[in-house]
């Protein structure tokens, strides 16, 4: 039930129990009877009437008599005329006849229904009061809406630390700097060094930075403020930079302290480029947060540590020096930082003797801290269903799949002319991706399809980490990626729509080795490419090119071109290979998935 309800339920209770309260109270000075005055007479008259006590009412001479028979009955009766009644009991001899003065009047009696008006008032008034303000409860924000929502962790509880977070070790050494400003200031203020305004962290997501600030939180031994960026904004004109105000206000009361703010580029968005113009809500809170961490106001001690993977979106102002002035990359981690990831997240799960930690790092380039986590929570999940209480290299390996392509649809029906189509165009892919040095041997090939819509994938295998693409890779990949679609071409002398997706990835790499990375020949040594400021609609509707039309129809020339090279030594090297291409149709057809080894053995033969 909703709070709101559970607390007028009480209200409404309370009034209920006064209530009846009341009515007991009211109705136990009244006096009910069956016994009738004629009966009473008739008693009086044949003398069953041992005693009697006569109780006078507020409307005399009318009254109340409480009578005991011979039989030690008690009766009660209400006498229009108490004089005639006990002129009655006293001509008949009764024995004992006790007349009762009028009674004065109960005080409580007299002021409850006051008592009661009053307090449904006031009850009726609580509950308007309550409705007016959003509710009752939590839901009662209505006249908090300029207050900060920033959570306080205690310094005294480290539940993280840096003994956490693997993979990170120059990531760590940078923010250890900061916390080491802290906890001992004087150190660098008598050298003359400032401690930094701001820390942003900047990396894909999944990389850690979050984990980063947790782990700052257990370490400095401060107050930590955690916000969100979204946190700030909202319908209403002036909120957003009120919350502002008012999280500053309480980090200077705790000052040394670290506010951290998520995902700031909710907020922090560069100015101008929004549909409201420089009214824009967001901006006014951006403005707001400029002036709190560089303005005239003096903010001593307090460093602002933010995080965000849309580095390229946020407002020039807020990253210049002297707001934020360290910026901290997060990247993906290499193999050294994987195997150290996956120790950490291993570390509460059972493993088998056959689990190697440091061949799945190997095989997991690319990989995030969150993608190994993960991986390590399918393979646990996995294991769970298998009824086992450790986790094996077998449960790890279709985690991998799982992760990378999605489950596998085994239930699925497929014609066999289907079949035959998925698995010609997979051991399309997987020849080339075996022929080609640059893009990696093959890891799994299966005709199964997946949870991602695809009939079937090739998954290759990368055996090391590296820093950038080179031109004769790219090419490569995108020779492999139109593997399948030369495959459907020479075997069955037609085409399917099953090439689709690669085809569109193979055109986007192509196109940005053209505008981005200028690889192309016709087109030169210049950057065409536009893209990263689509986001920014409210600039420029029309997103007006930055070339004309010339060069344009030279890019759609020279992507084309690349395209059609690579789809021709695609061509070329599956018809030399043919047999192979036979062999591994013929082998998917018959065990739906194949392995690295089972694979590479065909080209043996």
């Amino acid at each position: 039930m909703d709070k709101k309800y559970r607390s007028y339920g009480f209200y409404i209770a309370l009034v209920a129990l006064v209530m009846i309260a009341w009515f007991f109270l009211e109705n136990g000075t009244r006096q009910t009877t069956s016994y009738y005055y004629p009966q009473f007479v008739q008693d009086v008259s044949e003398g069953k009437i041992v005693s009697a006590v006569v109780n006078m009412n507020e409307q005399v001479p009318t009254g109340i008599v409480s009578v005991v028979l011979n039989n030690k009955e008690e009766k009660q009766i209400a006498v229009p005329d108490v004089n005639e009644a006990v002129k009655m009991l006293r001509d008949a001899n009764v024995a004992s006849i006790d007349i009762k003065d009028v009674p004065k009047k109960n005080w409580v009696m007299t002021i409850l229904p006051y008592l009661l008006g009053f307090g449904a008032l006031f009850i009726f008034w609580i509950l308007i009061s309550g409705q007016s303000s959003g509710g009752g409860g939590t839901n009662s924000k209505m006249m908090n809406f300029g207050k900060s929502r920033a959570t306080m962790i205690d310094p005294s509880k480290k539940e993280f630390t840096f003994k956490n977070v693997a993979g990170l070790d120059e990531e760590k050494e940078e923010l250890e700097e900061i916390v080491d400003f802290l906890k001992n200031p004087r150190k660098y203020t008598d050298v003359g060094a400032r401690i930094p305004k701001g820390v942003l962290l900047v990396g894909p997501p999944g990389t850690g930075k979050t984990l980063l600030a947790k782990a700052i939180a257990g370490e400095a031994e401060v107050p930590f403020f955690s916000i969100s960026g979204s946190d700030f904004v909202e319908m209403f004109v002036g909120v957003g930079a009120s919350r502002v105000r008012d999280l500053f206000a309480d980090a200077k009361k705790n000052a040394p302290c670290i506010v951290f703010i998520d995902e700031i580029d909710a907020v922090a968005r560069r100015r101008g480029a929004g549909m409201g113009g420089g009214h824009d809500e967001r901006e006014q809170t951006l403005n707001q947060l400029l002036v709190e961490m560089d303005g005239f106001g003096v903010n001593e001690g307090i460093i602002v540590m933010a995080a965000t993977n849309r580095v390229d979106i946020l407002d020039p102002a807020i990253m210049r020096p002297g707001r934020f002035d360290r910026k901290v990359g997060v990247g993906a981690p290499d193999v050294k930082g994987r195997e150290e990831i996956l120790r950490v997240h291993s570390h509460t799960k059972p493993l088998a003797e056959d689990v190697d930690l440091e061949q799945i790092a190997r095989t997991t380039a690319g990989f995030t801290g969150a993608d190994l986590e993960n991986l390590l929570n399918e393979a646990a999940i996995i294991a769970a269903k298998e009824d086992r209480l450790y986790i094996k290299q077998v449960d790890i390996n279709k985690a991998f799949v799982k992760v990378g392509i999605g489950a596998e649809k085994k239930s699925k029906v497929i014609s066999e002319k289907e079949k035959r189509i998925t698995a010609y165009h997979e051991a399309g892919h997987a020849i080339l991706f075996h022929l080609l040095p640059d893009v990696g041997p093959v890891y799994t090939i299966s005709i199964i399809p997946t949870g991602m819509g695809a009939a079937g994938y090739t998954m290759p295998l990368p055996e090391k980490d590296e820093m950038f693409n080179t031109k004769g890779k790219m090419l490569q990949t995108i020779v492999v990626d139109l593997g399948g679609r030369a495959a459907e071409a020479i075997i069955f002398d037609d085409i399917t729509t099953g090439a689709s997706q690669d085809i569109k990835q193979a055109t986007k790499l192509a196109r940005d080795m053209v505008v981005r990375y200028g690889m192309s020949d016709k087109i030169g040594l210049v950057n065409y490419d536009n893209s990263e400021d689509e986001v920014f609609i409210g600039r420029d509707l029309a997103h007006a090119r930055s070339y004309g039309e010339k060069v344009a129809s030279e890019i759609d020339e020279a992507v084309k071109e690349i395209i059609d090279k690579c789809y021709n030594e695609a061509l070329t090297k599956i018809r030399e290979h043919e047999k192979v291409l036979h062999a591994t149709a013929n082998l998917l057809l018959e065990k739906e998935k194949i392995t690295r080894d089972e694979f590479e053995a065909l080209f043996e033969e």
